[in-house]
């Protein structure tokens, strides 16, 4: 249930609501934005295009992007996951150039990006250097936030494969954009960080009212390929951390999922083992303007899910029902029209869905309680990662995933650049500053 304090402007929020969602519906395209006439005969043909106008704001020659984040400022970072690249975090210095960030130093583990132990592969245990970042965030005070999964796409002797994560590897840091140093690094306990997690996205709620230390909140998403996918917390005042909806069925992915990608069926193609499915549980997140929901949605479904943040952040070493009563509240807000990868969200609380089989990025307004389009465009080719600037513009990376190597026998079939592409938001939304 939603807190009384939200109770008693209920109805002055639905109104609020009801005319942003009203305006958003006027504003936002619809499929048949799409279709041209071509020909003598004025054939319908569909153009692969709606919505506002999309701007290449970066392209990558060097290394395929995962992650991005715009500061208040208007600097972009970007991360790589890391496997033969110098470095896994970088900041764009122009158009078609990144720099590691802050340095190259901080992006170089001295001991390597691996080990092994008794023949089994594991991360970096290093807690001081990042190893491979996977997902940025710059929260309303203007930090930057890296989220370092402490597991490389490669393991000691060069072959790609992952390995699996030590602790002090898989870590959140806080960078402080003023002086480009780090300000706080948080680590996990394996009783939390399981060896197969796959930190994989994150949200903040810095109120201080959501958590007894007044620190805040960081919500991180574990999507674990290898089965084990749920929700990580971390008070930032304590460091306390603990885990929610682990292997809950609205986490998990779809079995034998067979999605299609430029309108081709879409089947895992790796270098000795047999035909295979993307197989990846929880992916998208995003919190409500106010804080008090979380939507989300395993990668390789049509479904999207949502509970309220009350039941995640309580720790279940300190309350015996944590667990049951977080389980017991998920709800199904049923399909929204195909698969989807990242989330983020803006400052009227619409919700962004990256739509890799659709080449496009969907909204879902909490209001209507249905999925409209916003941006399609065939220069989308697996949109990546989102992030909404304090410029009015959504920012998300392209990075041609299906075709990478490991997943075409070996072959690679991206063709470089990788982009960032970014187009205007919609009724003059911005970034959401409301989770101070």
């Amino acid at each position: 249930m939603y807190t009384s304090l939200l109770a008693l402007f209920s109805l002055g929020a639905c109104l609020y609501g009801l005319s942003v969602a009203q305006s958003s519906l006027q504003s936002v395209p619809t499929p048949e934005n799409a279709f041209v006439a071509t020909g003598d005969h004025k054939v319908r043909v569909d153009s692969g295009r709606y919505g506002p106008q999309l701007e290449e704001f970066h392209y990558f020659y060097d290394q395929w992007p995962i992650g991005l984040a715009v500061s208040k400022s208007g600097r972009v970072f970007t991360c790589y996951t890391r496997g033969t690249y110098a470095y896994t975090l970088g900041e764009v210095v122009n158009q078609t150039a990144e720099v590691p960030y802050p340095n190259l130093q901080l992006n170089t583990p001295p001991q390597g990006l691996s080990d092994e132990i008794n023949g089994i592969p594991f991360g970096s245990t290093d807690k001081y250097h990042f190893i491979s970042v996977q997902a940025l965030y710059v929260t309303p005070d203007d930090t930057l936030w890296v989220l370092d999964t402490g597991r490389p796409t490669v393991n000691k002797s060069g072959t790609i494969s992952m390995p699996y994560a030590a602790p002090g590897g898989p870590k959140l840091i806080a960078m402080d954009l003023d002086t480009n140093t780090i300000k706080k690094t948080y680590t996990l306990p394996a009783s939390v960080h399981f060896p197969d997690s796959y930190m994989n996205d994150l949200r903040f709620d810095l109120r201080p009212n959501v958590t007894q230390s007044g620190g805040g909140i960081a919500y991180i998403v574990d999507s674990s390929n290898e089965g084990r996918p749920g929700f990580i917390m971390i008070d930032l005042g304590t460091g306390e951390s603990w885990r929610q909806l682990t292997k809950n069925p609205s986490t998990l992915t779809v079995d034998e999922a067979v999605p299609s990608f430029e309108g081709a069926p879409f089947y895992a193609r790796q270098e000795g083992h047999p035909i295979g499915f993307i197989a990846e549980g929880l992916d998208g997140a995003e919190l409500d303007r106010y804080g008090e929901v979380m939507y989300y949605s395993a990668l390789t479904t049509g479904y999207l899910y949502s509970i309220e943040t009350t039941y995640l952040r309580v720790n279940p070493a300190k309350d015996r029902l944590a667990n049951k009563r977080a389980a017991d509240n998920v709800k199904s807000l049923g399909q929204r029209g195909g698969n989807a990868n990242g989330f983020t969200g803006d400052s009227l609380g619409n919700i962004y869905m990256l739509m890799p089989e659709s080449n496009a990025i969907f909204i879902y307004n909490s209001t209507t309680s249905i999925t409209t389009p916003f941006i399609r465009d065939p220069r989308i080719l697996w949109p990546d990662s989102a992030n909404v600037g304090w410029d009015g513009y959504i920012y998300f990376t392209v990075n041609q995933l299906p075709y990478q190597p490991n997943l075409n026998y070996g072959v690679d079939k991206r063709v470089y650049p990788g982009l960032i592409l970014r187009g205007r938001l919609p009724d003059g939304a911005t970034k959401n500053t409301l989770l101070m």
